[in-house]
């Protein structure tokens, strides 16, 4: 296998040929995401700063999903970054810089009038993604030619199970236990994939929500593509990397379909007169939570796939911290349903945190 080019003398020469580096500029590396990219701050004399994501080699910058999606999401629009630059020949994509601020970090200053504020704004950009990205579907964009399918859906809980139950926790599982979890998968995958479909940012949480300039950005958006209209909000207030109240978590779904409501129904139903109309809204509201939840127990079990894959295979071990939250979300969901009674049973006999 070929080495990739060292990662400072594609810098260097970049900061050559775009004239930075005649700004004094000074190389700040960043903490890596999940993926093989690399990022850098740039500071520069005059006090600017910009960030620079180094991919593992050269690219084409018109054929990067990141490109296609920012456009898209520029469109509806949603607060992302600028791209302030490129050069296919170093692999490198020049970015505003928002800072260091996520909302992770952020909640854990914040006030909790600042944190619900926060949390409704995320809300409200989640909303305003599913009504304008309904507007401006074209093929032209990548998100709207992808989607959580069954094939997807179900790739992704057999991730949770070859990389959390298997490689992380080291569980041989018997050909009898294989198919009787095959069986779970498809009842799960199967309704969520028949759900009409969104275009979803597809990580929506804290720690890709930054806080610049006083409002929210989004980044990580590069694998968005069309799903449930659960998902995003799921990441959000399912979060592993956050802990939010059971009341907050009603109050935020209420807002969210507050927001989808708005203008989607007849005067005499929005404005709540009669008891049909209001019993109506409860039955949509328990029917929505209950989608919410399926949905999420299916996210947080890929995220527990992802935590055991950067771990083991990419000995990365940051992510074994965010495992117990993780596992308890999935818990509170398999206990909630008697249709998971079988699932909870198959997974609880290797994974003691689901007892």
């Amino acid at each position: 296998m070929t080495a990739q080019p060292d990662p400072r003398a594609r810098l260097d020469r970049y900061l050559s040929d775009s004239g930075l580096a005649s700004r004094g500029p000074k190389i700040v590396p960043l903490t890596s995401d999940a993926s093989d990219r690399r990022y850098y701050r740039i500071l520069l004399s005059n006090g600017e700063s910009i960030v620079l994501a180094v991919h593992a080699g050269p690219i084409e910058f018109t054929a990067l999903p990141f490109a296609n999606v920012r456009a898209l999401f520029a469109e509806v629009p949603l607060p992302v970054p600028d791209i302030l630059g490129h050069s296919d020949r170093e692999g490198i994509v020049a970015l505003e810089d928002l800072g260091d601020v996520t909302l992770q970090a952020h909640v854990g200053a914040a006030t909790p009038v600042e944190h619900a504020a926060l949390y409704r704004e995320a809300v409200a950009l989640i909303e305003l993604l599913q009504r304008r990205g309904r507007e401006l579907a074209d093929d032209r964009y990548l998100p709207y030619r992808i989607a959580f399918d069954v094939e997807k859906l179900t790739w992704e809980l057999d991730f949770f199970m070859r990389h959390f139950v298997e490689g992380y926790r080291g569980i041989a599982l018997s050909p009898a236990e294989r198919e009787a979890l095959g069986c779970e998968w498809r009842d799960i995958v199967d309704e969520l994939a028949a759900e009409p479909r969104v275009l979803c940012h597809r990580d929506y949480h804290s720690r890709n929500l930054m806080l610049h300039g006083g409002q929210l950005h989004i980044i990580d958006f590069q694998d968005a593509r069309m799903g449930p209209d659960t998902y995003d909000l799921v990441s959000l207030l399912r979060d592993s990397y956050v802990d939010l109240t059971d009341r907050e978590i009603d109050e935020l779904i209420a807002y969210f379909l507050a927001l989808a409501a708005r203008g989607e129904r007849p005067a005499s139903h929005r404005d709540g007169r009669g008891a049909p109309a209001a019993r109506r809204d409860d039955r949509e509201s328990a029917e929505f939570r209950r989608r919410f939840d399926l949905m999420a127990l299916q996210r947080n079990l890929k995220a527990l796939g992802t935590f055991g894959y950067q771990t083991t295979t990419r000995a990365n071990a940051v992510y074994i911290q965010y495992m117990p939250r993780t596992l308890r979300y999935a818990k509170t969901h398999l206990g909630k349903y008697r249709r998971f009674a079988r699932l909870r049973e198959l997974l609880a006999a290797h994974v003691e945190e689901l007892r």
